[in-house]
C-alpha cells in the first residue's frame, strides 16, 4: 500500500472520478436499476452524498461513523451537492494528522491515513455502479480499481459476506480480466451486469 498522503492524492482522483460519473447522469435516469440489487441510482447518488461523505468525514476527523443513519433526501443538484462534500472531505484530509492511532473492529489500530483507503474502494465501486446503470462508456481510473482490490483483499473478510450481510458473495473473475471487472467480482458484482431499463 502506499504512505497516508499517497493515499489522500489517490482519494482526490477516486472522488473526481465519481464527480464526474454522477454528472454524465440525465436527470431522467435516478429510477434505473444498478448493479446493487436494493438500490436504483437516484438511492445510490443519496447514499454517496448523505452517508459516504458524511461518514468519511467523520472517519477523517478520527470518529466512529454511524452506518445506520438514513440517507436522507437529495433534491438539490447532485454534482453541486457531491463536490461540496468533496471539497470539505479533502479539505480535512489534507490537514489531518495521516499517522494519529485510530482504533479498528476487534481492539486493533491502525493508522488514520488507512481509513482513506477504504474510501478508495468505496468510490472506486460506486463509481462502476454508476457508470453501469446508465451505460455511461468511460475510462474509469484503473489505478484506483487495483488500490482498492489490494486494500480490499486484506480488509473484506467472509464473515462479511452473504445474505443481510455488507457484501455479497465473490464473483470469480479471470486474473487477467480488466481492473473494474476483477473489482466488480470481489465485491459481489457481475461485471456482466446490463442495466434491464436501458437498451444498448
Amino acid at each position: 500500500m502506499t504512505t497516508g498522503s499517497d493515499s489522500v492524492a489517490l482519494l482526490e482522483r477516486a472522488l473526481e472520478q465519481t464527480s464526474e460519473v454522477i454528472a454524465a447522469i440525465p436527470a431522467d435516469e435516478g429510477g434505473l436499476a444498478t448493479p446493487c440489487p436494493a438500490w436504483d441510482v437516484d438511492a445510490l447518488v443519496r447514499h454517496l452524498i448523505h452517508q459516504d461523505l458524511r461518514n468519511f468525514l467523520i472517519s477523517a476527523r478520527g470518529g466512529t461513523a454511524d452506518w445506520q443513519a438514513p440517507a436522507g433526501d437529495a433534491d438539490e443538484d447532485w454534482t453541486t451537492a457531491f463536490e461540496t462534500r468533496a471539497g470539505e472531505l479533502l479539505d480535512v484530509w489534507r490537514a489531518a494528522d495521516l499517522d494519529q492511532m485510530t482504533d479498528l473492529p476487534g481492539r486493533r489500530q491502525a493508522p488514520l491515513g488507512m481509513r482513506a483507503d477504504q474510501q478508495i474502494a468505496e468510490l472506486a465501486m460506486h463509481s462502476w455502479d454508476l457508470a453501469k446503470a446508465t451505460h455511461q462508456h468511460v475510462d474509469l481510473d484503473p489505478e484506483l480499481a487495483e488500490y482498492a482490490l489490494a486494500w480490499s483483499h486484506q480488509m473484506l473478510r467472509p464473515e462479511f459476506r452473504g445474505p443481510g450481510k455488507a457484501f455479497g458473495f465473490e464473483i470469480p473473475v479471470p486474473a487477467d480480466a480488466p481492473s473494474y471487472d476483477r473489482l466488480a467480482g470481489w465485491f459481489g458484482r457481475d461485471p456482466g451486469w446490463t442495466s434491464p431499463d436501458l437498451v444498448s
